[in-house]
C-alpha cells in the first residue's frame, strides 16, 4: 500500500509538471510586436455619455471602440478612424479605411494613387445603432456646437454621369493626369435631406451649424471661382460672389454671420492679393474688400495681404485677423544654365543667426506674415505685428484689450552659447495698435492676467516670480520675502540658471497668481496687498508629494481655487494620485495606488472624466469615472494577449555612489525569475529614470534603445541607475553613479552573472556608454547610439535639425562642462572617449545615422575609426538618411534584431549573425542583411 501511494504520488507530480509545462508562458519574439496595440484619438462626448477611442497596431488596421457610459456597452468597428460626435450626440461620423494590406498590394503592383481604394464615410446612429455607408470619401466636417447636418467631399467615380451619395461603382483605370474630381454633399443623417455641389475647393461650417460656406472653382472655357452659402434650415443656396481670380483660405465666424477669404494674385487677373469680407444684414450678404492697410503712425507703407495666413474671426466676430507682408514676392526669370550658377553661403561673424540656422528657417522666413486686424464694427484696419516686432502671444480669438508681442533681435546671437532665448516684451492695444515696451531681456514666458491688469513672469536669475502692473507701469517681486523655499528647481544640476517649477495660472478677477514650489501650490498677490499664501498648507512637502494643478476646463484661463483638481507624484514610491483642494487649503485624496495616473480629460458639460492608469505590468488602458473617483470603470482592454507572455517585475533599489551620494535606480527581473540561476544583465540609463518606476513598457521595435519587456522575456535582467552630476565632470559622474550601482547589485545578488554584463545607451546615454568602456572592463558588450566621442570637435559642431550651434550644450546645459573650449580645454579632453580609445577592451556596437540632426554623425565615425585603427572589435550601424532616433518601421525592426543578436552573442553564448562576424560588403547592400546565424566563437570573431 505504501509503495502504491508512492507511485501514485510520483505520477501525480509528473502530471502536474506536464500541466505546468503546458501552461508555460511564451517568450516575446520579434514576430510578436504586431500583436500589441496603442490607444489613440480618445474623444469624450460633451455630455460624458459616450467615449470613442482607437486601438492601433504597430502595422495594420485600427479598430474604433464606442463606449456607452449609461449602459456599459462597448461596440467596435474594424478599420475605422477619424471619428467625431455630432454636436447633438445623435450620431458618430468616421472614416472607414480600406485594408492596409490590400492597399499595399496594389501599391506594389504600381497602381496609381487615384485608382487606389478610397475611404468610406460611415455614419453611426447612436440611438438606433443603424449605420449608413457612403463610398469614395475624401473628407467630412461637422459644426462644432449645434445642428445635425454634416458636409462631406466625395470623389467622383470615373464615368459617373450623375451625382449620388450611394454610388458603389469601382474606380476604373485612367491615363488622365488631371486631378481627380470631387463633389460636396450637405447631408442630414437624421432626416436624410441632402444637397450636392460641384467643383468644390474649400468648405466650412459655422460653429452654430446655421451656414455652410463654400469656395467653388470651375475650369471650363473660362476659369471662374464662386463663393456660395448654404443654409441648412431652409435649404437655401446663395451664390454670393463670382471672380476670375483664385479664391482660398475661407473663414466663417462662430455665428455664421460673417465670412472672409483671400482673392489670390496672379499675372492675369490681379497684381496683388485681396482680402474679401462679407457679413449678413437683413438676411442679405453684404461684401466689402480690404485691399490695402489703413495708414497710421504704426503702419508701414506698402504692406500687402498675404496668402500664407488663413484669416479668422474672434469669438464675438468683432475682429477679423489676417496676415500681411511688406512687399509682394517677385518671380525672377532664370536665364542661367546649370553650369553657370553659383551656390554659396557666406558665414559672417556679425550674423544674428548663423547660416545653418538661417537656412533651416529659410522657408519660414520667406513666408513670414505680420498679423493685422480688421475691426468689423468700426471698419478700421490695425497693423499689429511688424518686421521689428513680429511675434505675438496668446489666442487672438479672445476678446482682449491687449496682446503681448516679442522682439528678440538684440539677443538671438546669445543663443549660440547661452542655452536660453531672451526677448523684449511689448504690450499692443488691439483697438488702436499702440504699443509699449514693458519688459526687457526676459527668458521665461510671460502671461497676461485674464482681466489684463498684470503680466506675470519668472526670473531665473534671482529665482523669483514677478508681476508687472500695466496701469502703474511697475514691476513687483512677489516671492523675494519667502524664506527657505525655492521656486526654481532644487535638484537642477546644469551650469545654466535653474528654471521654475512652473505655474497654474491666474485666479478670478486677477486676484492672485498660482505657482508651484517643489511640492506645493502658492497664491501670489500681484499688488502685494496680501502676503504670499501656501495654498496647500505644506501638505505636499510634509508628505514628499509634488502637487500640480490639473486643468479640467480647457477653455478657461481662470484657476478655480474653490475646488482644484490636483495630480501628485510621490518622491518615495514614485506613484501618482489625484487630490482635490478647496479654498481653505484642505487637500483630500481621491484615488491612489502604485500606479501612474495620467491623461485626464473631463466632459465639457458634466463631471465625467476619463484617464489612464498604468504600471510596469499594466498597460495604460482607459478608465471612466466622475470627479469623485469613487467608482471608476475600466473601459478598454486593448492588449489581453499580454497575459500569455513571460513579462517581468520591477523594484526600486538604493545605494551610494563612489562619492557617497545616495542614489536610486530601477531593477527589472523576468516574470519566471529563478534566484538559483545565473542571469546576464543589461544596464541602460538616461540621467534620472527612477521616477518612471510605474511606467508601462510594451514590446515594440526599437527607435534606438533596448525594449525592456522583450529582453526580460528572453532571460535578461535590466538595471537602470540614476546619475547625479557635478559641473565639469559628466563622464566621471556617470562612472561614479552607474558602476557603483552595478557593483552594489552584483555583490548583493548572486544570480547576476558578473561575466555577462552589457550596457546600452542612446544620445547622451550613448556618449556615456562610449566613455564608460574607456574606464572599465566589467562589461562584456556595449552599444552606443549617436555618441559624442570627441567634445573638442563636437563643441564647434552644428545641431543640424535646428541649425543651432552646439556650444551652449557644453557650456550651459546637458554636457555640463561649464565653460568654453579655450577656458577649460582639459575638461573637454578628459570627458571625451576618443582620447582614451586605446583603453577600450569591450566589444562596441555604434549606431549613428547620417541624417542625425542632434549629434553630428562624424562623432560616431571618429570613435569607430579610432577603434578600427586599434583593432578593437567595433561595428558602426548607419541607417541611410535616418534621423537621431529611428522613425521608419523597417529600420526599427532591423535595429531591434541586430541589437538583440549582438547582446545574445556576447552575453548568452548564442550563435553569431553573419553581419557581426563578416560585415555586409557594399555590393551586397539591400540584398543580404546578414541575420543568418553562424557557429563561431567570440575569440574567432575578435581575431
Amino acid at each position: 500500500m505504501h509503495n502504491f501511494s508512492s507511485v501514485l504520488l510520483t505520477v501525480s507530480l509528473l502530471l502536474l509538471g506536464c500541466l505546468a509545462k503546458g501552461q508555460q508562458k511564451k517568450v516575446i519574439s520579434h514576430q510578436d510586436y504586431d500583436l500589441w496595440r496603442t490607444i489613440k484619438n480618445e474623444k469624450l462626448s460633451n455630455s460624458g455619455d459616450y467615449l470613442l477611442y482607437n486601438a492601433v497596431p504597430l502595422d495594420g488596421d485600427a479598430t474604433l471602440y464606442l463606449y456607452k457610459a449609461k449602459s456599459g456597452v462597448l461596440d467596435s468597428i474594424f478599420r475605422a478612424e477619424k471619428a467625431s460626435f455630432s454636436s447633438s450626440e445623435q450620431y458618430v461620423a468616421l472614416h472607414l479605411k480600406p485594408s492596409k494590406d490590400s492597399v499595399n498590394r496594389l501599391r506594389r503592383d504600381q497602381v496609381k494613387k487615384d485608382n487606389l481604394p478610397k475611404d468610406t464615410l460611415l455614419i453611426w446612429n447612436l440611438n438606433t445603432n443603424a449605420q449608413v455607408k457612403i463610398p469614395n470619401l475624401k473628407s467630412y466636417k461637422l459644426p462644432q456646437k449645434k445642428g445635425d447636418w454634416l458636409a462631406f467631399e466625395q470623389y467622383k467615380s470615373k464615368g459617373d454621369k450623375k451625382d449620388t451619395i450611394t454610388s458603389n461603382k469601382k474606380l476604373k483605370k485612367s491615363k488622365s493626369k488631371k486631378k481627380q474630381q470631387t463633389q460636396l454633399f450637405a447631408f442630414n443623417p437624421i432626416t436624410n435631406d441632402s444637397v450636392s455641389f460641384q467643383n468644390i475647393k474649400e468648405y466650412s461650417f459655422s460653429d452654430e451649424g446655421n451656414v455652410l460656406a463654400m469656395l467653388l472653382e470651375s475650369k471650363d472655357s473660362i476659369n471662374s471661382s464662386h463663393f456660395v452659402v448654404f443654409y441648412p434650415q431652409s435649404k437655401k443656396v446663395d451664390t454670393v460672389f463670382k471672380s476670375n481670380a483664385k479664391l482660398e483660405k475661407l473663414s466663417v465666424d462662430s455665428n455664421g454671420n460673417q465670412f472672409a477669404f483671400i482673392s489670390k494674385a496672379d499675372s492675369t487677373h490681379q497684381k496683388k492679393n485681396n482680402l474679401f469680407y462679407f457679413h449678413i444684414k437683413n438676411n442679405k450678404v453684404i461684401s466689402s474688400t480690404i485691399d490695402s492697410i489703413a495708414k497710421s503712425e504704426l503702419c508701414k507703407e506698402n504692406m500687402y495681404v498675404s496668402d500664407k495666413f488663413a484669416p479668422y474671426f474672434s469669438e464675438n466676430g468683432n475682429r477679423l485677423f489676417f496676415g500681411t507682408v511688406p512687399e509682394l514676392p517677385q518671380k525672377e526669370k532664370d536665364t542661367l544654365l546649370p553650369e553657370e550658377k553659383v551656390s554659396v553661403d557666406i558665414w559672417h561673424w556679425k550674423d544674428k543667426d548663423i547660416q545653418p540656422r538661417q537656412l533651416k528657417n529659410l522657408k519660414k522666413d520667406k513666408e513670414r506674415t505680420y498679423t493685422a486686424v480688421y475691426l468689423t464694427k468700426a471698419k478700421k484696419t490695425i497693423q499689429l505685428a511688424t518686421p521689428d516686432i513680429s511675434t505675438l502671444q496668446k489666442d487672438l480669438k479672445k476678446e482682449d484689450k491687449y496682446i503681448l508681442a516679442f522682439n528678440d533681435d538684440s539677443y538671438r546671437y546669445l543663443m549660440q552659447w547661452e542655452g536660453r532665448e531672451f526677448k523684449d516684451v511689448y504690450l499692443i492695444e488691439l483697438e488702436s495698435g499702440k504699443r509699449q515696451k514693458v519688459l526687457t531681456k526676459i527668458s521665461e514666458k510671460p502671461l497676461l492676467s485674464p482681466k489684463q491688469k498684470y503680466i506675470s513672469y519668472f526670473s531665473p536669475d534671482d529665482a523669483s516670480w514677478y508681476a508687472y502692473d500695466i496701469a502703474k507701469k511697475r514691476n513687483l517681486n512677489l516671492t523675494a520675502g519667502i524664506k527657505d523655499i525655492s521656486f526654481a528647481k532644487e535638484d537642477h544640476d546644469m551650469p545654466i540658471v535653474a528654471p521654475a517649477y512652473g505655474r497654474a495660472g491666474w485666479t478670478k478677477n486677477d486676484k492672485s497668481f498660482v505657482v508651484f514650489d517643489r511640492y506645493d501650490l502658492w497664491l501670489l498677490s500681484p499688488d502685494k496687498k496680501q502676503n504670499p499664501k501656501r495654498l496647500t498648507k505644506g501638505y505636499g512637502r510634509s508628505h514628499s508629494l509634488q502637487l500640480r494643478f490639473v486643468r479640467t476646463d480647457k477653455e478657461s484661463y481662470v484657476i478655480p481655487t474653490d475646488k482644484m483638481l490636483l495630480r501628485s507624484f510621490n518622491e518615495k514610491t514614485k506613484a501618482n494620485a489625484f487630490y482635490n483642494c478647496d479654498e481653505q487649503g484642505n487637500v483630500n485624496k481621491l484615488i491612489s495606488g502604485d500606479y501612474l495616473f495620467d491623461n485626464l480629460v473631463k466632459a465639457k458639460d458634466s463631471d465625467v472624466v476619463i484617464y489612464t492608469r498604468q504600471s510596469f505590468q499594466e498597460f495604460p488602458d482607459l478608465w471612466i469615472s466622475d470627479l469623485s473617483f469613487e467608482n471608476p470603470i475600466k473601459v478598454s482592454n486593448v492588449n489581453p494577449q499580454q497575459k500569455d507572455f513571460n513579462w517581468g517585475t520591477v523594484e526600486l533599489v538604493e545605494w551610494e555612489s563612489f562619492g557617497g551620494i545616495p542614489l536610486e535606480g530601477l531593477f527589472y527581473k523576468p516574470e519566471n525569475f529563478d534566484p538559483n540561476k545565473k542571469y546576464p544583465m543589461l544596464v541602460y540609463f538616461y540621467e534620472t529614470y527612477s521616477q518612471r518606476l510605474h511606467k508601462h513598457h510594451f514590446p515594440k521595435p526599437s527607435y534606438s534603445t533596448i525594449n525592456f519587456p522583450s529582453y526580460l522575456s528572453n532571460g535578461y535582467l535590466i538595471f537602470v541607475p540614476d546619475i547625479k552630476y557635478t559641473e565639469g565632470n559628466p563622464g566621471k559622474d556617470a562612472y561614479n553613479s552607474i558602476i557603483s550601482g552595478v557593483e552594489h547589485l552584483a555583490s548583493t545578488r548572486s544570480y547576476i552573472d558578473r561575466e555577462h554584463l552589457g550596457i546600452q545607451g542612446q544620445s547622451w546615454g550613448g556618449y556615456q556608454t562610449a566613455y564608460l568602456v574607456t574606464q572599465t572592463n566589467i562589461f562584456a558588450a556595449a552599444e552606443a547610439g549617436a555618441p559624442v566621442s570627441n567634445m573638442t570637435s563636437a563643441y564647434g559642431g552644428i545641431r543640424w535639425k535646428s541649425g543651432l550651434s552646439r556650444q551652449f550644450q557644453y557650456e550651459k546645459t546637458q554636457s555640463r562642462i561649464g565653460g568654453t573650449l579655450w577656458e577649460k580645454p582639459m575638461h573637454y579632453i578628459k570627458n571625451s572617449p576618443l582620447f582614451f580609445a586605446d583603453q577600450v577592451n569591450t566589444p562596441l556596437m555604434i549606431m549613428h545615422n547620417d541624417n542625425d540632426g542632434a549629434v553630428p554623425w562624424y562623432q560616431g565615425i571618429e570613435l569607430f575609426m579610432a577603434l578600427k585603427r586599434l583593432q578593437k572589435p567595433t561595428w558602426l550601424i548607419n541607417y541611410n538618411n535616418a534621423p537621431h532616433n529611428l522613425r521608419r518601421l523597417a529600420d526599427r525592426r532591423d535595429l531591434t534584431i541586430r541589437l538583440q543578436q549582438f547582446f545574445d552573442f556576447y552575453l548568452k553564448h548564442a550563435p553569431a549573425p553573419e553581419w557581426l562576424q563578416n560585415g555586409i560588403p557594399a555590393v551586397r547592400k539591400g540584398k543580404d542583411f546578414g541575420f543568418k546565424l553562424i557557429k563561431d566563437s567570440k575569440e574567432e570573431i575578435e581575431k
